[in-house]
């Protein structure tokens, strides 16, 4: 009962804090506008209903903050965070380490490296960056992130049908995200400075860059992905009772790993790809879950862990773009600052009660 009224209270959580990521920002709308602003274009369809501001200047500028900024952000927000929350409760199932995140096996790096290649390498070949190209410059980026991070992914899942232990495959993965950092390093070094500036803000991470057509494509793929990630809770429980249970009781430990492997490294490959390199939410938010419900009970902590992640990272959103602020705070900063403090206290409370 207890543990259905948090998942609850992470329910009402998520709505309110995507409500007030509609209403803050460095523009103040009033809330009745915002509503008239959500509602009215289909009542007007349906209905023929108007709003008596509709088709001034400031209605039209509403109208674009509301639906071409803040409901993009939010719902990227939402998702983002879901997928990459689910992504590193796999990896500590995986590895059993409570250290592990998304971006354990390098699969982030592979993704940053392809983007590199996009920003740094294209703009000291051709003389212009393909980043520089607007829209085409946008597309590339994120193809080129998600062939980089699959890449590393299909690395990873050929060294682990060599590999049985799944220490050397974590400390592989470390090595394969050292070895594409290194390479990074190279190419910032032969690239022109205004390439490198467009490198780093893209690696401080944004909601903010997935809007239209790209934004629906990346929340239909993570609608779709995250349910998926579901089906896997049952062998995940059986997985953490070891290797030698798990297979008594009929589990192929190997292919497991491997299914695992392959469900986080999608949604880190996906969510890097238009959001970049979001840090800190894949590892914290598990660790989070695991202290308000009390379990480790996959069938219980996966959808906990989903809701959690939805919820900071909306709140990371919205401290990014709070008023005051000069357009938006780097996400990346935001997530530590947020996360860190309430992961430490987590930590500290169970030690304190375990004692």
């Amino acid at each position: 009962m207890k543990r259905a009224l948090a998942l609850l209270l992470l329910l009402v959580c998520i709505v309110l804090l995507f409500v007030l990521n509609l209403l803050l920002g460095t523009v103040r709308i009033p809330f009745a506008t915002v509503v008239d602003i959500l509602v009215h274009p289909a009542m007007g369809r349906l209905f023929g209903m108007g709003h008596p501001l509709e088709g001034t200047m400031q209605w039209e500028i509403w109208y674009n903050i509301i639906w071409n900024s803040r409901v993009p952000q939010a719902l990227t927000a939402l998702v983002a965070g879901a997928g990459l929350a689910v992504s590193g409760l796999q990896m500590q199932t995986v590895f059993r380490n409570p250290l592990a995140g998304p971006s354990v096996l390098g699969i982030s790096n592979g993704a940053s490296l392809g983007v590199a290649c996009v920003v740094l390498l294209s703009g000291s070949l051709g003389g212009v960056a393909l980043s520089r190209l607007g829209y085409i410059g946008d597309v590339a980026i994120s193809i080129a992130a998600i062939v980089g991070a699959l890449a590393v992914m299909g690395l990873i899942l050929w060294i682990a049908t060599k590999v049985r232990s799944s220490v050397t495959l974590l400390i592989i993965g470390v090595m394969i995200g050292y070895l594409a950092t290194a390479i990074i390093g190279v190419l910032k070094f032969f690239s022109a400075e205004e390439d490198i500036r467009a490198y780093v803000v893209w690696g401080l991470g944004s909601f903010a860059r997935v809007s239209g057509d790209q934004m629906m494509l990346f929340v239909i793929l993570m609608c779709i992905l995250l349910p998926l990630s579901m089906l896997t809770v049952k062998a995940m429980n059986l997985y953490m009772l070891g290797d030698a249970y798990a297979s008594n009781l009929g589990l192929n430990v190997r292919r497991t790993r491997l299914l695992l492997i392959v469900c986080s490294g999608t949604l880190v490959a996906i969510v890097t790809a238009y959001c970049g390199p979001v840090m800190f939410i894949g590892l914290a938010v598990p660790h989070l879950a695991r202290a308000i419900f009390r379990t480790s009970d996959h069938r219980m902590l996966m959808p906990a862990t989903m809701l959690a992640g939805a919820a900071l990272a909306l709140l990371c959103n919205l401290i990014a773009r709070m008023p005051g602020f000069e357009g938006a705070l780097p996400v990346n900063s935001i997530t530590a600052l947020v996360g860190a403090p309430i992961i430490a206290s987590v930590l500290f409370r169970r030690r304190k009660s375990e004692g």
